[in-house]
């Protein structure tokens, strides 16, 4: 099986405009509008194991070699019953980019358990969610297409962060993360029909111009495939191995109503309301408050708490709009018989999902749903 990097994908090969960068550099949060809806998945956040095989300078996540841990089948099962007993729908599977490929002890960890890889055991992993009710969505970095093909029949969605298209030296360093892989990566999705979530991640030496880029580079390969599901604008934020401070409110907005005009109307814009000023970018065309988790942690921002789900509602009561709880994956790539939001007429196609998958839904209980007095 070949690593992923053999093919890549460079930003200069895709067919951006220059006229549409420039339009993209003029537009103001006054030129977009707030979403008349906000919606937000209740997952379980289970870290896999901090091992990566990249050390991106502004990441707390991953640990060194020889000090990664790795979740245990039995404590993975133990999570899981924890998430079904507080009515979790979403099991968030994080974890570094190939974390089998540099740590030894990890390796001889998994052969114990009877694996060949990690990606044998994130397989394993999926299927132990959908035991327990629980729909999967991963987010596994860059991968061969045949690894995310051999993955597609028990996850419900995948995720990787482009973060962006320049070459910026938070990603420098022996093992450096390259923004042709991600793009590669993005669209090997697109073209195996898995639904799909990426985003930027600002401030981390990108410049105006280069974030627009990226937003274009993102619908662009949206527009060949229809797969984008949603488009994170995400500030990095200060912790122990970055010590940059977190872009401004002023920026998360112009670049959150930069993507809202970039992106078509199907494709969400989250921005993670334990990273910033939430109630400050509603107005931004912000739709989706992303997954959160009533019983873990946010893992990758250890220090930013998840909000209460009664501090949603009181944000979405606060704005006059709906607030709907959502599946992983979105109701779009489901036939229209279970779609949760019915806001949509269309019918997909059974090739975004497994018939798995599929009957997982049909089998989830109905989302909560909170719509305030005044809409």
């Amino acid at each position: 099986m070949s690593r992923p990097g053999a093919s890549c994908l460079h930003v200069d090969d895709l067919p951006i405009a220059e006229s549409d960068i420039q339009g993209l550099l003029e537009v103001r949060p006054d030129d977009v509008s707030a979403a008349d809806q906000l919606t937000f998945a209740k997952n379980i956040f289970l870290p896999l194991t901090t091992a990566c095989r990249y050390s991106c300078g502004y990441c707390t996540f991953f640990d060194a070699p020889g000090n990664a841990s790795i979740l245990s089948p039995s404590e993975l099962r133990s999570q899981l019953e924890t998430a079904t007993q507080a009515n979790c729908t979403e099991a968030l599977f994080t974890f570094g980019d190939r974390p089998d490929d540099r740590y030894t002890k990890i390796f001889s960890q998994l052969d114990e358990w009877g694996y060949n890889s990690f990606h044998d055991y994130l397989i394993d992993a999926c299927k132990m969610a959908l035991e327990y009710g629980l729909l999967p969505h991963v987010n596994p970095g860059d991968q061969t297409a045949a690894e995310m093909q051999t993955l597609k029949p028990t996850i419900a969605s995948m995720g990787a962060m482009l973060e962006t298209t320049a070459d910026v030296t938070a990603h420098s360093g022996h093992r450096s993360k390259s923004p042709a892989q991600r793009l590669h990566t993005i669209d090997a999705a697109g073209r195996l029909q898995i639904p799909f979530t990426t985003g930027l991640l600002l401030g981390i030496g990108e410049s105006w111009r280069e974030r627009a880029v990226s937003l274009l580079a993102i619908a662009e390969l949206h527009r060949r495939h229809g797969h984008i599901q949603e488009v994170l604008i995400q500030p990095v934020v200060p912790n122990n191995r970055w010590q940059q401070p977190s872009p401004s409110v002023d920026i998360v907005r112009r670049t959150t109503a930069m993507a809202r005009v970039a992106l078509p109307q199907e494709v969400s814009i989250q921005v993670p309301p334990n990273l910033t000023d939430i109630e400050s970018v509603l107005d931004c065309g912000v739709d989706d408050l992303g997954g959160i988790s009533p019983i873990t942690d946010d893992y990758v921002n250890p220090d930013h708490e998840w909000p209460e789900l009664e501090n949603l509602r009181s944000l979405a009561q606060s704005a006059q709009v709906p607030l709907l709880e959502r599946f992983p994956v979105r109701d779009r790539f489901l036939p229209t018989e279970l779609q949760t939001s019915r806001l949509l007429d269309s019918d997909s196609t059974a090739s975004w999902l497994s018939g798995q998958i599929l009957t997982q839904i049909k089998d989830l209980r109905p989302l909560d749903s909170y719509i305030p007095e005044t809409v």
